[in-house]
């Protein structure tokens, strides 16, 4: 196999073969390509797309590059969601343990940031202690006595996509539907799941920027599931302003804790995680409908059953044991926090969730490079939601930053970022298809 000649068939709009594909992930898991190669690789995949064959035949290479878990001791459905990405997306911290108090077992395979969007690992690095990428042993006990475990890829598990996302990261090829496709399911397949919910973002923070794209993506991501035989749905989601009223590391943890305890009812966050709860338990039968399932999410999260599981999962991983109780006492703080103010009355109608990534990467919250360190104290906090009625000088978020310089530039730079009129927008529904 020589890899330059693959990529140059793909770089001319070529077919490749699955002897093609399998040959340089092959090469890609054994470390025997450069970053140049897998970059340029990315990039004729970008620029020249892949047929359905193509990108199932990509799937399972990755898939097939390491370790495939097998849970069939376990008495309880193996299920799992992912999200294509956004910006302040935290329902998988919410999301597992709510599905695990509900019978679920949800051994969560989850990623770090891609481009503007965050990343579930970086987050759940803000707690200390919290490893993200235990053992098989760990991670499985994880799963049967918590119910639940939300780590990272281990060297072994699906290792050719772990190569490949660090590169697509930097090199502008996140948002293709092929590589897309490949990435998120190869780590699935390789956990060993039975169902599986995947959220589909779109709008101006999505990598799907239009309904036709976010559908475009769906059906490839179900077809391609489905073909492999993992039992799969999608839904699709809105991603025109954050989902939470947080973005940063740090800060999306505290809300998700918050949510745990009940703090965040009757949100747009709360919509969408009680309806992927509910769909996680439909598929996997628990549920006899979406509003029995609904039902049974919104039990587990009044009786606190799905917090004491979320705090149970992070100290067996190796938080600390009293985080749900005091997480002011462990997550890291800001030096700097400070309102970001509306420069005129009126209704918040529009904002630029992309930007608002971007504006995290800024502050040190992202990456630009593979190994640049992340700050996991800085972001937003107390975002305030589109449609809401504000006043000049009123609070429409809190930016936390190193520095007063970083905070100056983050908060001119949101207050720009918003558009205010006089009368109230006609905002999306937070939940818009499913397939």
């Amino acid at each position: 196999m020589i890899p330059q000649e693959i990529i140059r068939r793909k770089r001319d709009g070529a077919v490749l073969s699955d002897d093609d594909i399998q040959a340089f992930i092959a090469a890609l898991a054994a470390g025997k390509l450069s970053e140049g190669q897998i970059g340029a690789f990315a990039m004729a995949v970008w620029f020249k797309g892949m047929r359905r064959e193509e990108t199932v035949s990509l799937t399972m290479a990755m898939a097939r590059s390491g370790d495939m878990l097998d849970w069939s001791d376990l008495d309880r459905p193996i299920a799992d969601k992912h999200s294509t990405g956004g910006v302040g997306d935290n329902v998988s911290l919410m999301l597992a343990p709510i599905a695990s108090a509900c019978g679920l077992a949800v051994p969560m395979i989850s990623g770090r940031g891609l481009g503007h969007t965050g990343g579930t690992l970086d987050k759940l690095e803000s707690i200390p202690g919290y490893t993200v990428t235990p053992d098989a042993a760990l991670f499985r006990k994880v799963v049967r006595e918590a119910g639940c475990a939300i780590t990272g890829q281990t060297a072994a598990l699906a290792p050719a996509d772990g190569r490949l996302y660090a590169v697509r990261d930097v090199t502008a090829t996140v948002d293709s539907i092929p590589l897309i496709t490949a990435s998120i399911l190869s780590k699935k397949l390789a956990a060993g799941l039975e169902t599986l919910v995947l959220d589909v973002k779109v709008g101006n923070g999505a990598f799907m920027a239009s309904s036709d794209e976010a559908e475009q993506l769906a059906r490839s991501l179900v077809e391609v599931a489905n073909g492999a035989g993992l039992k799969t749905s999608a839904v699709i989601t809105d991603m025109n302003q954050p989902l939470a009223d947080a973005v940063g590391n740090a800060l999306e943890i505290r809300n998700a804790l918050a949510f745990l305890k009940g703090e965040k009812s009757g949100t747009r966050l709360e919509q969408v995680v009680i309806a992927f709860a509910a769909e996680m338990l439909v598929q996997s039968r628990v549920a006899a409908s979406r509003e029995d399932g609904e039902a049974r999410a919104a039990e587990a999260l009044s009786s606190g059953k799905a917090a004491e599981i979320f705090g149970r999962m992070a100290h067996m991983l190796g938080g600390p044991a009293d985080l749900i109780e005091k997480p002011d006492s462990h997550l890291p703080t800001a030096p700097v926090i400070r309102p970001v103010t509306a420069i005129r009355g009126g209704w918040l109608a529009a904002c630029d969730s992309r930007d608002i990534g971007m504006n995290l990467i800024d502050l040190g919250g992202g990456r630009r490079h593979p190994d640049d360190r992340i700050d996991h104290r800085v972001g937003f906090s107390d975002i305030v939601a589109l449609g809401t009625r504000v006043e000049r000088g009123d609070p429409i978020a809190f930016v936390h930053a190193a520095s007063e310089s970083a905070a100056d530039t983050a908060a001119a730079s949101l207050q720009a970022n918003y558009t205010i009129d006089d009368s109230a927008p006609t905002l999306p529904p937070v939940i818009s298809s499913r397939f």
